[in-house]
């Protein structure tokens, strides 16, 4: 749809202010916060991510079954061939830069009074690293996708190691190097993919992969940019820097770690595998069994390292993996139905995580840790926050509401003819992880669980947050989270999806989007339950049922405690281990 034909305000016009907004906040709190008064730019921040959220929202609907294109410097297409650098919004796109937007936001009223003492310094970290993200699902340019890759990044290394504790500059360390080899490993892709096509323009590589064939040069440059873009959403095996990085980040940094950055990782493989790469056939033989593949493993893996977690942050790091593995099926499922799934799995599971990790925020704040085993008991005086815990839990173990469901459903009906392992794995990952949160909401607001397994050998550390925040002031952002998770309307949904799909994927992909079977929610559901209860009620089993029952679970849970390590060697040794499986299967392809 051209801006040219949509009536009223000039839609093409307006596409890169949520990208220059916050970049302008950035600049002014920057030159005038030590002036400001002590609040203002809390207030600055909060506001400026809602009109951020509200232009995004804006656009998605203005763009309709199409997309709003604008061009910097009015360097236009001629002849089909792009001069200049552009910004393409299409609904997806555009609904999910404005749920980033809303994130923020709540993430600024959470983080109220968070520091005693930042000058402006970490609302101006906030906001470049708002405007990246945005400005990353807008581009239509691979060479920008890459600059807004990196300023994510270089926000995000700094906001990690924002306390400068010994604990946070390790954690920071680990995600800085790993993430610098994920850009140079997309540069190199991208210097591939310019020098078969000519062009960064994505619609130009398009139609030059389409033309090239089983081609060396652009199956390589796939394989680097893919893989970068994999580490960004930690997916296995490049899953490690995650743990460590969700664990010392502050609580409203790893709000938005794990309920956007995680996932625009999965986005953006889904934009170049549905767009950029739809015309090789090379590729597309490769996407199902390395998605699929990759994704199953990642969502049975990631939930069960939640499952032997007893640090509550840790924890909700490897219930990000698991979820990110899920995601990564709906790519391999090669069809409307999964990535429509993704899309709006996308934004359902970021309000969850992004809630529990509010949840977590306030357990540092009010009880001054995050380990579950020495909190039992102790959440009895924030029943509200026990309330809100069980409820995510329960959204992200499957329970058939809300928009987490609705992208679990056409997640479920993309992969049941053609991939049931591939569903199985992703109700299994759900179970364990929604198990991991009720079992830990079970211990600490209602005492249970005094006997406690493998996790009782997990790692730990005490922390400590900013205690003088009032509860509701804290609580308020995350039950606004949820409370929109579970009213947004199914039909809206259904209605809206296969549109916003079709845009999304320029129609490369094909299939109508319908929902799986209505027993898998529920079977993802009771298995969350019956995995929580053993936990919380193990000492009250038989001893014939229990002790072979701990330990089938303790020799494997060793073994996977032991591959996270910490150490960055061997962190990058993984790394090439999953570059090297990636482009073996793009040779056997």
């Amino acid at each position: 749809m051209s801006a040219a034909l949509l009536p009223g305000w000039p839609a093409a016009a307006l596409v890169p202010l949520p990208v220059a907004i916050p970049l302008a906040v950035c600049a002014g709190l920057l030159a005038t916060a030590h002036f400001l008064p002590k609040r203002l730019p809390d207030i600055l921040a909060a506001v400026t991510a809602l009109v951020v959220s509200g232009l995004c929202a804006w656009l998605a609907v203005r763009a309709g079954d199409g997309t709003v294109d604008y061009w910097f410097g009015g360097w236009e297409p001629r002849q089909g061939v792009a001069l200049g650098i552009g910004f393409s919004v299409d609904a997806a796109s555009g609904w999910i830069a404005a749920f980033i937007g809303l994130l923020y936001a709540l993430a600024f009223v959470f983080a109220w009074g968070f520091f005693a003492h930042t000058h402006g310094h970490f609302q101006i970290l906030m906001l470049l690293f708002l405007a990246a993200m945005v400005g990353f699902c807008f581009t239509r340019d691979l060479f920008n996708l890459f600059v807004w890759f990196e300023v994510m990044s270089v926000a995000a290394f700094a906001l990690t190691a924002y306390h400068l504790e010994e604990s946070a500059l390790t954690g920071a360390l680990n995600f800085t190097v790993v993430n610098s080899l994920a850009g140079f490993l997309m540069l190199g892709g991208i210097g591939l993919l310019y020098a078969r096509a000519e062009t960064l323009d994505f619609a130009g590589i398009a139609a030059s992969v389409a033309h090239s064939g089983r081609d060396p040069v652009v199956a390589g440059g796939f394989c680097l940019v893919a893989a970068a873009l994999m580490i960004k959403a930690a997916a296995v095996p490049f899953q490690f820097w995650l743990a460590d990085a969700h664990t010392v980040a502050p609580s409203p940094v790893s709000v938005i770690f794990s309920g956007a950055m995680v996932s625009l990782g999965v986005f953006g493989l889904a934009k170049l595998s549905a767009f950029v790469f739809a015309g090789s056939g090379q590729i597309r033989d490769t996407l199902p069994p390395l998605m699929i593949g990759l994704g199953a493993v990642g969502a049975v893996l990631g939930g069960w390292m939640a499952l032997l977690q007893r640090h509550l942050k840790r924890l909700l790091a490897f219930s990000t993996i698991s979820h990110a593995g899920i995601m990564l099926t709906g790519i391999g499922a090669l069809s409307a139905g999964g990535t429509g799934g993704l899309l709006v799995y996308v934004v359902g599971h970021g309000m969850v995580k992004g809630g529990l990790f509010m949840i977590a925020g306030i357990l540092l704040a009010t009880r001054a840790s995050v380990d579950e085993i020495s909190l039992r008991g102790l959440g009895r005086g924030i029943g509200p926050a026990g309330a809100a815990m069980a409820v995510a839990g329960l959204l992200l173990a499957g329970l058939p509401v809300g928009l987490l469901d609705q992208g679990s459903r056409l997640l479920h009906g993309a992969l049941e003819g053609a991939h049931p392992y591939a569903l199985a794995a992703n109700l299994v990952g759900a179970a364990l992880t929604g198990a991991a949160v009720l079992r830990a909401a079970g211990r600490i607001f209602l005492g249970l669980g005094e006997d406690p397994g493998d996790e009782a050998g997990a790692p730990s550390e005490e922390e400590r947050e900013k205690a003088d925040r009032p509860l509701w002031l804290m609580l308020a952002p995350c039950c606004v989270l949820l409370a929109v998770d579970v009213a947004v309307p199914a039909d809206w949904v259904r209605t809206l999806a296969p549109h916003a799909v079709a845009a999304f994927t320029r129609q490369t992909l094909t299939g109508s989007l319908h929902e799986g079977p209505a027993w898998a929610a529920w079977g993802s559901v009771a298995g969350a339950l019956v995995l929580a209860a053993y936990a919380l009620f193990r000492q009250r089993l038989p001893g014939a049922v229990e002790r072979p029952l701990s330990v089938g679970q303790s020799l494997p849970a060793r073994a996977l405690e032991g591959l996270h390590s910490g150490l960055i060697g061997d962190y990058v040794a993984w790394l090439a281990v999953g570059l090297a499986l990636i482009a073996g299967l793009l040779a056997l392809a």
